[in-house]
């Protein structure tokens, strides 16, 4: 009779035991569902960010590049420039003024934003002083190419954050 109660409680805490552990493997099957939902989730995110950073900066080589032609061409001229290259390249300065202006952060891109933005102000900046210098005798555009400078490092920097390289924006739109 021993044996035979032995033997009915070894199968009843083999089956609780069963139970018990497939209870604990669906909850662990739900966690890994669950971490896996959260990291395809941040993947997503990860390559929206890197997506609205190319949107992005390509929307700003697109507004310097529509204008300025002429302020580039005054900029690499070797021979001394004359007086009607030099009012054709500040306007050009300052239609890239506007033209940055109306550029727009991604919202994909908020954790960005403040560097972006300063980036941007900078940007502008670097042009309106290239515009106001070039109203001067002799005009200086050093400060203005340092601000210029300042900003794409800023560039940089936000490129860096969602994990691409660092592009020169100089070179995409002096080039």
């Amino acid at each position: 009779m021993k044996k035979i109660w032995f033997l009915i409680s070894t199968l009843v805490l083999s089956i609780a035991l069963t139970a018990c552990s497939e209870e604990s493997n669906g909850a662990k099957d739900e966690k890994d569902s669950t971490n896996e939902e959260a990291e395809a989730e941040t993947e997503d995110a990860a390559k929206n960010a890197k997506s609205a950073m190319m949107q992005f900066y390509m929307s700003v080589s697109k507004a310097i590049n529509s204008q300025d032609g002429d302020l580039n061409t005054y900029e690499a001229s070797e021979e001394e420039p004359t007086a009607e290259m030099k009012t054709s390249a500040e306007a050009s300065a300052t239609a890239v003024v506007a033209e940055l202006e109306k550029v727009e952060i991604p919202e994909q891109l908020k954790d960005q934003k403040a560097d972006l933005e300063a980036a941007l102000k900078d940007l502008t900046n670097s042009y309106q002083a290239k515009a106001d210098e070039l109203k001067k005798d002799t005009p200086s555009l050093e400060a203005a190419n340092e601000t210029f400078t300042k900003a794409e490092d800023q560039i940089g920097k936000a490129f860096e954050s969602v994990g691409l390289n660092a592009s020169s924006l100089g070179t995409e739109v002096n080039g």
